[in-house]
């Protein structure tokens, strides 16, 4: 019996390199890794060995007889994948296609006479995490983590929605480096505050950045700053209970709130709003986001999506995972005949194929939301142009199917991305919100290097740091086989690493 992933996979590709016959694709060296949703094992080559579930940091791989009743459908996935593939085995050649051996290379080890580094990385989320352990399992660096946070997971920990506690679990995974010899944890320790990164690079031979990209979006719509409208930034670290939000952050005396975006974190947004409490309970969830949810008067939630259902952000996963929600009821906005056309042409494995089973109807905005149970509705071809109240929202103007239309809401959510933000003493491309680089190399900053969305933007998910930390980490060795890293000052006065 195969083995299938099911939706949480992070897409680390830990299970990848474990898979004896070669059946798990996209593989970090094909073009289509890291734009998946997932990763998929191919029914047809598995040998049913389970190596690839024991590496799996997130629990995400299960034997397909042994999956429950809600991830049964990832057993199709899985399959659905390789009906449009080149078979991975070729048909005529039964036997197992194995991974080619190659002569053993050593990359990642400096020459036995090269002395230890030292290497600063700032930033303890998975990007941060995947530099740490690169350089703690394959070189003999001595390694100081800094975060400006008093605890360590980054996105994992504050932008992972509670109820996806496997997702979480690739915390445990990193936190067995937390106690190795060679790390120093410098927590509450902010670069810029407490530590700048000219004193950084003066007691290190090389330093990694791993900060992520925790401002918002702007939409740069009229009536954005109105009372009533927050970012989507907000609302997760709210209800995932990051130190710099308040407890009162997020107001939920509104019955219908509107958010703008479609992708994975609008979602999360959505059905964190609309849950019954108590199935959150047992989760990571914040204490007094439980607290307000369980006095909620939410009763609708909006998500507005400026292209059609066949082109929505969010991947397959996260839908089925929204649409299984037996509380919740899960709508189509018919109002615009296109988004009818295409979900009856799509395919079932396609994105808008996924809308066929629910509900479609042509919704009265100006109406208040049903009270027979919560529900989400999906309303797409709907690009928002104003935000409308006076001193606080109380509608979204939008434009679609050559009308506009106006929703009546007293709460909006602008989920319409992340982006990255300066930090004093590294060069900042401001239209695209990263530090300059190549290959991770800061650009005119000897010894600085850059990992995650800081690096490349806020693209891909947990496991797309792995390969974009091996990129950044072998710039850096290169760079000190090659006697390019800069001499540092050891005399320079102790740093008062940690928060005064």
């Amino acid at each position: 019996m195969p083995f299938a992933i099911t939706q949480t996979c992070c897409n680390d590709a830990s299970c990848v390199s474990v898979c004896p016959v070669n059946c798990i694709h996209p593989t970090p060296d094909e073009p289509d890794f890291g734009s998946t949703d997932m990763l998929y094992v191919d029914p047809q080559a598995c040998i049913d060995c389970g190596a690839c579930a024991d590496a799996c940091p997130v629990d995400a791989i299960f034997p397909v007889d042994q999956l429950s009743e809600a991830l049964r459908p990832y057993a199709e996935v899985n399959a659905a994948y390789y009906a449009e593939q080149e078979p991975v085995t070729a048909k005529a050649d039964p036997k197992p296609n194995f991974h080619e051996w190659a002569p053993p290379t050593f990359d990642r080890v400096l020459p036995s006479d090269f002395a230890a580094l030292d290497v600063a990385v700032v930033g303890a989320g998975p990007a941060g995490m995947y530099a740490v352990e690169d350089l703690l399992l394959h070189t003999s660096s001595r390694v100081t983590l800094v975060d400006r946070l008093r605890d360590t997971g980054g996105l994992v920990r504050y932008g992972v929605a509670p109820d996806h506690p496997s997702t979480k679990k690739i915390q445990h995974t990193f936190a067995r480096f937390h106690n190795h010899p060679r790390l120093r944890l410098r927590l509450g320790c902010e670069v810029g505050v407490d530590v700048s990164a000219e004193e950084l690079s003066a007691r290190h031979d090389a330093v990694i950045y791993a900060v992520g990209a925790s401002a918002a979006r702007s939409t740069g719509l009229p009536g954005e700053e109105l009372p009533g409208s927050l970012a989507a930034t907000t609302a997760v670290a709210w209800y995932n209970g990051h130190p710099d939000v308040r407890a009162d952050a997020v107001d939920l005396s509104a019955e219908r709130i509107v958010v703008i975006g479609n992708g994975n974190v609008a979602l999360d947004v959505a059905r964190i709003l609309t849950a019954d409490p108590e199935t959150l309970a047992d989760t990571t969830i914040a204490p007094h986001a439980l607290a307000q949810l369980r006095s909620s008067k939410v009763r609708e939630v909006v998500l507005l999506g400026r292209r059609g259902p066949e082109d929505a952000a969010y991947t397959m996963p996260e839908l089925r995972a929204l649409a299984q929600q037996d509380t919740v009821e899960l709508i189509v906005d018919e109002h615009d005949s296109e988004v009818a056309r295409a979900i009856e042409q799509a395919g079932e494995a396609d994105k808008a194929g996924l809308l066929k089973g629910l509900r479609r109807e042509t919704v009265d905005w100006s109406a208040p939301p049903p009270y027979e149970r919560r529900r989400i509705v999906l309303r797409f071809h709907s690009a928002p142009v104003a935000f409308l109240g006076d001193t606080q929202v109380r509608a979204v103007r939008v434009t679609g199917a050559d009308e506009e239309t106006e929703i009546a809401a007293g709460r909006v959510v602008r989920a319409v991305g992340y982006r990255g933000t300066a930090l004093p003493g590294l060069p900042f491309e401001e239209d695209r919100g990263i530090v300059p680089n190549a290959q991770g190399r800061v650009e005119g900053v000897p010894g600085s290097y850059v990992v995650g969305w800081i690096k490349r933007g806020p693209s891909g998910g947990i496991g797309t740091n792995r390969a974009c930390t091996n990129e950044t980490v072998g710039a850096l060795l290169e760079d000190a086989v090659a006697g390019a890293l800069p001499k540092t000052r050891r005399w320079l006065p102790k740093l008062r690493l940690g928060r005064r």
